[in-house]
């Protein structure tokens, strides 16, 4: 789900090697583990929550929320309309609403209507007459009191002593300050926002603002989102914010600019936090060339300041404790991943935070260049290998265990390299294209997506079938151990033999191509990619140079461990690399040999010694030959061998 919330502790640091790289400093690493553990602690609270059976009969098309607050006060009164349609007969409707804030009326139209609040934090709202299958209507709930405190959705605190109220409902805390339809399976296609707070005040919510209001001593200020959202993304925060603008977007007719809207703490509005800010719209351009637009460009994106640790992707405005790159980076891929199309199930989780965290590595790749990139993978990877075992698509009782959910190893690191390696094996352009089109399919865009999906997705852009990838990094657990062999034949020539072991008995055989890395005097390099699909795999490769030495995936594409890579010296046996085929043999004949070696002649003996033929060519026709065993004495560039072949 993406929160980055409380600071409960601090997490060992997990990238050693990664310490004097400024991108993934220590604080890079704290800040990434808080994010994890937060989102343990709150999914602790999910892994209690069932969906309610009592609000599966409706669907949400429209809230009208009604919000007035005091940061200075822990209370809340409001009133929320919601428009809803029937999916099945319906005499009441109830919606999720703790019990702890009470509701004064409900009305539909100028009806009042009955109702009841019970002790399981449900509305019960009595419908004057039967809403039958496929239509829809409206209620208006006027309620009040102190929100819920379990959830911790509704905050009220203070920054350098000025007052602060701010919401975080992810994932089932929004019943807890307004009545509302929790279940993730159900986004509400629109919403409005009014929120009458102090006028000294700034008030932020999801959308577009829209006007700003006095009221003698208040203001109400209008946001409207038009674009699915799901309860828990719905958010609402005001203190003496200081608003600064930016604007994104690639410039072009296709792609004009939208603003970016930062509400920064006054304290806080500084030269230097601007400068932080200033890689946001850089890093919405990034994504939207490479992933398509971003999903909510008609209204805005932006950031609010909140005092949980690290961050949450509330749908057109992140809420941020502070403004690094890396946590700016994860929350905006969050709006495509997350926001735009959301994970269906817990099993799916990596559908949100792998390839998110794995985004946020794009940036590393682009911003900082290949070295630093290479560097942020092997931290990815020495994490994941850690441990041996551990699969990335969840069970239905791994689904049900925080600890697994939330993994960083698997659900964030192995996610995010799985992610990588798709992409070195479909190529950039069809990764991309294939995201692009996982993002804008109709069936998923602003909804749910599954891992089938997914994968569809990536199979149908590349004509690649994923079946066996998806099985072994996906669906099953461990990774390869690599020992590759290589041989020069001469000729700038060599020789690779691949083996691999593996590190779970769930996966035999890891199929995924291999990047090797020839290299030569003077600093000179080749780079080819194997496709390795059996063990004791060989390989012939000709270099544009003579080979001095070899290297197993230098820019770690591959989640492996202990991987080794050895070049023999530079003698060789013609015997093992000349071969004759097919033998036996009932007419022609051909003397395989490396590019690098010419054939001079083939002499043919009997078993009596005896010369009997003489060809200059590699293939060549024995029909004329007498049955029975023959020798083939064969001269090339490199030296002299013998043959047997069988004429039959």
């Amino acid at each position: 789900m993406g929160k980055f919330l409380k600071i409960m502790k601090k997490f060992a640091l997990l990238f050693a090697l990664l310490a004097t790289y400024t991108g993934f400093s220590q604080t890079h690493d704290e800040e990434y583990h808080r994010m994890i553990e937060a989102e343990m602690k709150s999914a602790s609270k999910t892994m209690n929550f069932r969906v309610n059976p009592n609000t599966q009969n409706y669907n949400v098309t429209y809230h009208k929320l009604e919000f007035t607050v005091d940061p200075a006060v822990y209370n809340i009164s409001g009133v929320v309309t919601t428009n809803f349609t029937a999916l099945s007969d319906m005499t009441s409707v109830t919606f999720d609403l703790t019990n702890q804030l009470t509701v004064s009326s409900v009305t539909q139209g100028a009806t009042n209507l009955s109702f009841i609040q019970n002790t399981n934090n449900e509305l019960v709202i009595t419908l004057p007459t039967t809403l039958t299958t496929g239509n829809s209507t409206s209620v208006k709930i006027t309620y009040s009191g102190e929100p819920a405190t379990g959830e911790q959705a509704f905050t009220t605190s203070t920054h350098s002593g000025t007052p602060v109220l701010f919401t975080l409902s992810e994932p089932f805390g929004a019943r807890d300050w307004w009545p509302c339809k929790q279940d993730l399976n159900d986004k509400v296609d629109s919403i409005d926002v009014y929120i009458t707070a102090p006028s000294t005040y700034v008030s932020v919510s999801n959308g577009l603002e829209q006007s700003q209001v006095i009221n003698g001593g208040n203001k109400t200020t209008h946001f409207h989102h038009g674009y699915p959202i799901p309860a828990y993304l719905i958010c609402m925060a005001v203190t003496n914010y200081q608003i600064y603008n930016q604007q994104a977007g690639l410039g072009t007719v296709a792609s004009p600019f939208y603003p970016v809207v930062n509400y920064i703490y006054a304290e806080n509005n500084t030269a230097s936090t601007r400068t932080q800010i200033d890689q946001t719209p850089l890093i919405l351009n990034l994504y939207e060339s490479l992933i398509g637009p971003y999903p909510f460009r008609n209204e805005k994106y932006g950031h609010a300041q909140f005092g949980w640790g690290g961050g949450m992707e509330h749908t057109t405005v992140s809420f941020m404790y502070n403004f690094s790159r890396s946590l700016i980076a994860h929350e905006m891929a969050h709006q495509w991943f997350g926001d735009k199309v959301t994970c269906g199930t817990w099993k799916d989780i990596w559908l949100n935070e792998g390839i998110t965290e794995y985004m946020s590595g794009i940036v590393v790749e682009n911003f900082d260049g290949a070295p630093n990139f290479v560097l942020w993978k092997n931290g990815k990877i020495n994490n994941i290998t850690s441990q041996n075992g551990g699969n990335l698509y969840l069970t239905d009782a791994q689904a049900l265990n925080v600890n697994t959910i939330f993994s960083s190893r698997l659900s964030y690191d192995k996610g995010s390299m799985v992610t990588h390696m798709l992409r070195h094996k479909l190529g950039d352009t069809n990764f991309f294209q294939g995201l692009r089109n996982y993002l804008n399919d109709p069936a998923l865009a602003y909804g749910y997506a599954t891992t089938p999906q997914f994968k569809a997705h990536m199979e149908a852009v590349s004509g690649v079938n994923l079946t066996e990838f998806f099985n072994d990094w996906v669906y099953m657990q461990g990774f390869p151990t690599y020992t590759i062999n290589a041989q020069t034949l001469g000729g700038n020539q060599v020789r690779i033999t691949i083996n691999q072991t593996s590190s779970h008995v769930s996966v035999p055989f890891f199929e995924v191509p291999v990047p090797i890395r020839i290299t030569g005097a003077g600093g000179l390099t080749y780079d080819v990619v194997l496709d390795n699909t059996t063990n004791g795999q060989q390989f012939t490769v000709t270099a544009p140079f003579t080979p001095t030495g070899i290297l197993f995936d230098p820019n770690k594409h591959i989640i492996s461990k202990n991987s080794t890579a050895n070049l023999g010296n530079a003698s060789f046996e013609l015997d093992q690399i000349i071969s004759l085929y097919p033998n036996p043999a009932n007419d022609r004949i051909t003397i395989q040999l490396p590019t690098n070696i010419q054939l001079e002649k083939a002499e043919v003996y009997n078993t009596l010694g005896q010369l009997v033929a003489t060809e200059n060519q590699t293939e060549f026709n024995v029909n004329l030959l007498s049955n029975g065993l023959h020798i083939v004495k064969i001269t090339t560039s490199e030296g002299v061998i013998h043959k047997n072949f069988i004429k039959k």
